[in-house]
């Protein structure tokens, strides 16, 4: 006779917009020791929360299954979720009346033997794992992505993680690397200090309009921002809330682009060329598709102010123009190519490369001064938009500084990274003042 094994499977899904960019997650649980032994996420496009959520179940019971798989009806799993719609129809007290949730209905029940598998309807607050794993499958799916199971955090929100000490031996299978990578990432939490927030504080409850033949679906808010004092490092608070997520595009190309001149903020001032304008709509369709960005800001720079344009005008928003921005001002190179400024400012060039305290030849600015510039741009915008995500168009320099300051590398490495015209590479900002470089020199949405 088989020995019985029990599982919790804690389920949630999302849209940001219903229907729009959704995404699910599903953690299962050894009820004995509250220890997460899988876990899976993943964005699936355009979808409506009900959607989400049935492909959380589903992703739940699937991982289960997989634990122990030879388990057969000895294998019971209890269902949590704060789905009300799904608790109840897969229980059986609720007709499946939408079309689109009777093959995702059936496809949860097959997993496994009706007579193992028991639902209960829990809050959101305390299906808070289940909702980050959703959460970063969404922000993954914004930033062209997949989830991946060692980047995430969501595990820290588990009661082994929260309390300090040796964890409990888990029974049954030994845990999948998200699991082990959120322990030691919770046991150096520990280590630091780190308090965990209190959940209620984390998350904003709201109601949506009945999607599903006059029953009730559940709203799915991004987490929010949350107060505290900065901190760095793994000992931050575990939930951190959204990042400030600063979406960075170079504008298109310029008659001077494909030449490779300098052309900074002291030069012509040049407008797109046919290709840019051609680049500066594809992202565009990019950014519609998407439908994460939520605020526009533009360098003043002709070429960048009609890149931002075509952006804004499919997803009707305005565009805010920073001059922080702006390019560097290149000095007597403007419109120059870089063999040219060899020639002709040789000595000027070599201990421009060899410091980024030395300007341009004839009173350009120096990447000290550009990167100073940029740095006050990142925390007045990180400050100004927390929690949400921004487009900031700007220009070669301004961009390689984010992502170098980001980092924490040394002003040599503008030198090591590729900008494409038109490409995008995405920074986001949390809480405890850490960075976190998702995307760079993405021009995949060109070809």
């Amino acid at each position: 006779m088989s020995v019985a094994r029990q599982v919790v499977v804690e389920a949630d899904g999302g849209s940001r917009g219903n229907p729009g960019p959704a995404g699910y997650g599903a953690v299962v649980i050894d009820p004995a020791t509250g220890e997460p032994l899988a876990e899976a996420a993943e964005y699936i496009g355009v979808a409506t929360n009900n959607v989400a959520e049935y492909r959380g179940l589903i992703a739940g019971l699937t991982a289960a299954k997989a634990l122990f798989p030879d388990a057969g009806e000895a294998l019971r799993v209890h269902v949590r979720m704060d789905s009300k719609l799904v608790v109840e129809q897969m229980s059986g007290r609720w007709k499946i009346k939408h079309p689109d949730m009777k093959p995702l209905a059936a496809r949860a029940a097959a997993i496994l033997p009706p007579s193992s598998v028991t639902y209960e309807w829990i809050p959101r607050a305390q299906n808070k794992h289940a909702d980050r794993l959703a959460n970063e499958a969404m922000d993954a799916g914004r930033d062209g992505r997949q989830w991946e199971a060692s980047a995430s955090t969501a595990a820290l929100d588990a009661p082994s993680a929260r309390t300090p000490g040796t964890p409990s031996p888990v029974q049954g299978p030994v845990g999948d690397q998200a699991a082990g990578a959120a322990r030691a990432r919770a046991a150096l939490a520990a280590g630091r200090g780190a308090a965990a927030p209190a959940a209620d504080a984390l998350f904003s409850l709201a109601e949506e309009p009945v999607e599903s033949g006059g029953e009730p679906t559940d709203a799915h808010p991004a987490p929010q921002q949350s107060a505290g004092t900065p901190q760095t490092g793994w000992g931050a608070a575990p939930d951190l809330g959204a990042p400030a997520t600063l979406v960075l595009l170079r504008h298109g190309e310029t008659a001077l682009t494909p030449e490779k001149r300098f052309s900074g903020s002291g030069g012509t001032d040049p407008e797109l060329s046919a290709v840019g304008r051609g680049q500066a709509e594809r992202a565009a369709g990019h950014f519609a598709a998407l439908g994460t960005v939520q605020e526009i800001v533009s360098s003043p720079l002709r070429r960048c102010r009609e890149t931002a344009a075509a952006v804004a005008a499919r997803l009707g928003l305005d565009v805010r123009i920073d001059e922080s921005l702006r390019e560097t001002d290149f000095g007597a190179w403007e419109g120059l190519t870089f063999g040219e400024v060899r020639e002709r400012y040789g000595d000027d060039l070599t201990a421009w490369l060899a410091s980024p305290d030395t300007a341009p030849t004839g009173g350009g600015e120096s990447f000290a001064q550009v990167a100073e510039r940029v740095a006050a741009a990142r925390d007045r915008l990180v400050a100004r938009y927390a929690g949400r995500t921004v487009l900031l168009v700007t220009h070669v320099t301004p961009i390689k500084t984010f992502v170098r300051l980001a980092l924490g590398a040394p002003p040599e490495a503008l030198f090591r990274m590729e900008l494409s015209a038109a490409s995008i590479s995405t920074v986001a900002y949390y809480a405890d003042g850490n960075a976190s470089v998702r995307l760079l020199n993405d021009t995949s949405h060109l070809r």
